[in-house]
């Protein structure tokens, strides 16, 4: 009787999961100041053009490339809180070197190459060391109420954190606006590590006299991931809605100082409101997906997350318009990847087998994320080659595609997560439609 009084508590009132959360929010409040304020740093002191400030952010998801090896090596940790902590101080280190050498005058673009590469690197480790802590937390039956709190946190710090990004950078510089993201990961390692666990149990591998080498662990999990129906249609949409948003997302502050020339205050600010949209898609995620399906709204918020970027595209007139446009196509791209990340998630993790969680989110992230630095890269390219406002377009179109992936997967038919047996097993009218 207990155990179901438990299990009807709010999550937030459970103080393990409540710890993350907090963590997560910190986090998430830091990364929106810091996305803000490393390009605009790069663009108003260093004067960086649309190449560099592509490369800037390549740099950032470059490391994911290894995701599917440090995956495999993560999973052979039985301390995952460890690893989590490790990646939020080294981040927190790594941030504090920016505004020490720009309040000396020795800040040089190189050395914000440098962070973004190596603060990517702790990304990826905390990336794929997350799912297999999330399991820890969350009973199986609560994943998408946990996705959509997680996500909802995110897309506040998508509202006030821009907003709050421009304020620092306009009232006190870029670089103080990035030492208090270092402040934000310092707060989430302390918050993660109040959280008390059970001991993990031993993996079956370590019980092996020569366990598989990190070639054969790193294998598993991508042949896992592509081998199976829903993974395999949801990696390939996600790699290609990634791969289109970041020809825009590398572009989005250049296009906007420049070409759009809202001041850096005013570009927060219509980030941060139109990031409303976040919120509202991660708090109706599942109460849409138990009207019109989980499938269904993966699907929708597939389309309506790529496609918001024409909005950017067509921006032009007098500047409250201009930033009512980059305010509008926020909102949407946050109500769509809402709506897409909160059930996909949920669907995802409901589906992979507790001994493989960190390999295939290594694989995920190597496909996946690993995309995102070619798209940055290609959005230079295109950028200097066509322009600013037709690579916007380029972006809104391919990303639209996407939705091919998932279409004649067995994703739009599942109305609900109890259509999923368990780990690796759908129920058989559904596996048809994925081969």
């Amino acid at each position: 009787m207990s155990g179901a009084v438990e299990r009807r508590r709010p999550l937030l009132r459970e103080s393990r999961f409540r710890s993350f959360f907090v963590a997560h929010t910190v986090s998430q409040f830091g990364d929106r100041i810091s996305e803000l304020a490393f390009p605009l740093l790069a663009v108003l002191v260093l004067d960086a053009t649309a190449a560099q400030v592509s490369v800037l952010t390549a740099l950032v998801w470059l490391p994911n490339l290894a995701g599917v090896f440090l995956g495999a090596w993560v999973d052979r940790r039985p301390d995952k809180k460890r690893l989590l902590v490790a990646a939020d101080l080294i981040r927190a280190a790594l941030l504090v070197t920016v505004p020490v050498a720009f309040a000396f005058d020795a800040g040089t673009l190189a050395q914000l190459y440098a962070v973004a590469l190596l603060t990517g690197a702790a990304s990826v480790l905390f990336n794929t060391t997350y799912p297999a802590f999330f399991v820890l937390l969350v009973d199986r039956s609560r994943y998408l109420d946990a996705n959509s709190a997680l996500s909802a946190s995110r897309s506040v710090s998508f509202i006030a954190g821009p907003a709050l990004g421009g304020a620092l950078v306009q009232a006190l510089t870029a670089p103080i606006a990035i030492l208090v993201d270092a402040v934000s990961f310092v707060g989430s390692a302390l918050s993660i590590g109040r959280i008390r666990l059970a001991p993990a149990a031993r993996s079956a591998d370590s019980d092996d006299a020569r366990p598989p080498t990190l070639w054969h662990q790193a294998r598993d999990g991508l042949r896992f991931t592509l081998g199976h129906p829903v993974l395999r249609a949801s990696l390939g949409c996600a790699t290609t809605v990634n791969y289109f948003s970041f020809l825009f997302s590398a572009l989005l502050v250049l296009f906007a100082s420049r070409t759009l020339d809202l001041p850096a205050g005013l570009l927060g600010l219509a980030l941060g409101a139109g990031a409303v949209g976040g919120l509202l898609g991660a708090v109706v995620a599942p109460r849409l997906s138990a009207r019109i399906g989980v499938g269904r709204s993966i699907v929708l918020g597939a389309v309506v997350f790529p496609a918001s970027i024409s909005l950017v595209a067509v921006a032009g007139g007098p500047l409250w318009a201009r930033a009512a446009l980059v305010g509008a196509a926020e909102f949407f791209s946050g109500l769509g990847v809402m709506l897409f990340d909160v059930n996909l998630n949920a669907l995802n993790a409901t589906v992979i087998p507790d001994e493989l969680r960190s390999r295939v989110a290594g694989a995920y992230s190597t496909v996946n994320y690993g995309v995102r630095p070619l798209g940055a890269l290609t959005g230079g390219a295109l950028g200097s080659w066509l322009g600013l406002r037709p690579t916007l377009w380029i972006a809104a179109i391919g990303g639209t595609m996407c939705v091919l992936w998932l279409l004649p997967s067995p994703i739009p038919k599942l109305r609900s997560l109890d259509q999923v047996d368990g780990p690796d097993r759908l129920r058989p009218d559904l596996t048809g439609a994925g081969r």
